[in-house]
């Protein structure tokens, strides 16, 4: 299949397959507390995707998939707690000092095709793409995605072995430590796009506390051609960051194209 051709089909692909992130429900970690002190604490993180920021309204994210990265770069086990039609929540053991990313990562194939005269849909991956086509189903079309969904939580003083990219999907780099960021002042980040510079990427930046205020409170930034940004917040309190964009096509003729996509929530604190 040529590049003309393999162009052509992602654009083919259904509008619903290929919404942006601005047309989609915003997921979301929300941790109970960022900056902690002691020996030993601990941290509960809600998991949900709604209209409104930090608003139990629409449905829950998996908690079983989370990972967390602990200060010495090891996984660290969560504690689950549940799920209900709104939200999951779990548990995060905080006992070493230093920074941990939380993170809910997919990284898959999603497709459509057609079958008896409807357009079917799927979710998958690599290795499960060659059946994901049933006998008589026509108008395959595959795109492969990545999806980050993240936030940070330091115990003590923070440190940066948790916060490496792993050079796959759009990731976030911080330039400023994510647990030290205050409002009116700028705080740096960095997007990479498989372990490369994000350059012009938008971003959206958004206020938490949606639900209690007229204005949507949203910035669009874009990122220099080092995928650089500069988030500043006027006042304290938990912000939503979101960034998506289209890959070149792979060089596998089943694949049609590629989507990335990064949200995080990070919390200003007060000077």
């Amino acid at each position: 299949m040529t590049l003309k051709i393999r162009a052509l089909a992602l654009a083919a692909l259904p509008l619903a397959l290929l919404a942006t992130s601005a047309d989609a429900h915003r997921r979301w970690l929300l941790p109970s507390a960022t900056v902690l002190s002691g020996d030993t604490e601990l941290v509960t993180v809600d998991a949900a995707s709604s209209n409104q920021l930090f608003v139990f309204e629409h449905r829950p994210l998996p908690a079983d998939n989370v990972t967390v990265t602990g200060p010495d770069g090891q996984p660290v086990a969560t504690k689950i707690i549940g799920s209900g039609d709104y939200r999951s929540a779990f548990d995060v053991p905080l006992t070493q000092q230093g920074t941990y990313r939380i993170a809910l990562v997919n990284d898959g194939l999603m497709g459509t095709y057609m079958l008896d005269g409807e357009r079917k849909r799927w979710r998958g991956t690599r290795a499960e793409m060659a059946n994901a086509v049933p006998a008589g189903g026509t108008e395959a079309r595959f795109i492969q995605t990545n999806g980050r969904i993240e936030t940070f939580v330091t115990l003590g003083a923070p440190n940066e072995t948790a916060l490496q990219p792993t050079g796959q999907g759009l990731e976030l780099v911080p330039v400023t430590h994510p647990n030290d960021i205050v409002v009116g002042e700028p705080a740096r980040f960095q997007f990479l796009s498989d372990g490369q510079p994000a350059a012009n990427l938008k971003v959206e930046f958004v206020e938490g506390g949606t639900r209690y205020r007229d204005a949507a409170g949203s910035q669009e930034l874009t990122t220099d051609a080092e995928g650089m940004v500069e988030l500043t917040a006027e006042r304290p309190g938990y912000y939503y960051i979101e960034a998506g964009m289209e890959g070149t096509p792979p060089a596998d003729d089943a694949i049609a194209g590629s989507r990335s996509s990064y949200t995080g929530v990070l919390e200003f604190l007060p000077l």
